[in-house]
């Protein structure tokens, strides 16, 4: 995996999490746990594989049309993950 990569694209995903605005609670928790588990990615500290997977794709299925970037971003950053074997 290139981390260089993977590094940057975190930090775009980092980015954008930081300008979704007005969501419920739910959705809320959702993008806190996805904050969390791109900062540990970063620090590149022990992340929960599949959950970090499912909360992507939970993320990108919920916030596909009101956040194109974020989503284009989080599929991205799957691909790589799932590219690496993680």
């Amino acid at each position: 995996m290139n981390d260089r990569k993977l590094d940057a694209l975190l930090e775009k995903v980092h980015s954008e999490l930081q300008k979704v605005e007005k969501v419920d609670a739910e959705n809320l928790r959702l993008l806190q746990d996805l904050e969390q588990d791109v900062q540990a990615l970063l620090k590149r500290s022990e992340v929960e594989t599949p959950s970090i997977l499912a909360r992507i794709r939970k993320a990108m299925d919920r916030f596909e049309i009101e956040h194109p970037t974020l989503t284009a971003l989080l599929s991205e950053v799957s691909t790589i993950l799932s590219n690496a074997g993680i």
